[in-house]
């Protein structure tokens, strides 16, 4: 408990200095489905958005304070589970500090917003129900199942991409087969396109656990290629990364506008 509260106010403090601002190969920087693998009540002082909600008992106590559209942002990876790599820039590194921007952008502007990853743990071993020897099948299940337990509108996953190409770079944003998750991850990825000056189209994340089986309309940011110098550069890069946060927040803004 302890962990999430003094990661929370880090959080809240942190915002002071917070200035609003063709073909992809995949690599290791979001969970497929096929992947053979790769919460409980914390009682808080904070507003519920403030904090995740980690079981069904917090958000039937909670769920009446949100009035406005609920987004998840799901934190790619963490703790053991490092993501993708390069130079020694690890992946699960970058997704955390660019969602914790997200998430504080957001509020700022008084969306309801859970994240499910304050600090570098695996959200697997929060997960005591799932009976599987598998800690990346506990990872997935655990993300999906905050997203049944709170009253969802959608679920924004943030991760890094890798390819065996080092040319290859820039954002691309993956959807699930459906009209809304293709009108948020266009969003997005207009809004990226325009931070990188790229003209990616979205890609339809067919073999993606989390946009295989989250019921809400869900997205995966893929916010560069880690094997790429240039993109390595910049999302290791504070200020870069506050730039990637608030054109990830003003797709989400956009989509919740006109949907």
């Amino acid at each position: 408990m302890y962990k999430l509260l003094t990661a929370s106010v880090a959080l809240l403090i942190s915002f002071h200095c917070l200035t609003p601002l063709p073909h992809v190969a995949h690599g290791q920087g979001a969970y497929r489905a096929g992947s053979p693998s790769s919460e409980h009540a914390i009682p808080s002082p904070f507003h519920p958005s403030m904090m995740p909600v980690t079981d069904g008992d917090a958000y039937r106590s909670s769920h009446h304070a949100f009035a406005a559209p609920v987004i998840l942002l799901d934190v790619g990876h963490g703790g053991i589970d490092g993501g993708t790599t390069a130079h020694g820039v690890l992946e699960k590194d970058i997704n955390l500090a660019i969602s914790q921007k997200v998430y504080l952008l957001l509020r700022s502007k008084g969306y309801a917003v859970i994240i499910n990853r304050l600090g570098d743990y695996a959200l697997s071993d929060e997960n005591r129900w799932l009976n599987s020897r598998s800690r990346h099948r506990r990872d997935l299940a655990q993300r999906k199942s905050l997203s049944e337990e709170v009253s969802t509108d959608i679920v924004v996953s943030i991760h890094a991409n890798w390819s065996p190409r080092s040319t290859t770079y820039g954002p691309v944003v993956l959807h699930q087969k459906e009209g809304r998750s293709y009108l948020l991850a266009q969003s997005i990825q207009d809004a990226m396109n325009d931070l990188y000056g790229t003209g990616r189209g979205v890609v339809w994340g067919k073999p993606f656990y989390l946009l295989n089986y989250v019921k809400q309309p869900a997205v995966i940011v893929e916010t560069g290629f880690l094997s790429n110098a240039a993109d390595r550069a910049r999302l290791s890069d504070p200020a870069e990364q506050k730039r990637m946060a608030q054109s990830i927040a003003n797709g989400i803004i956009y989509y919740l506008s006109v949907v």
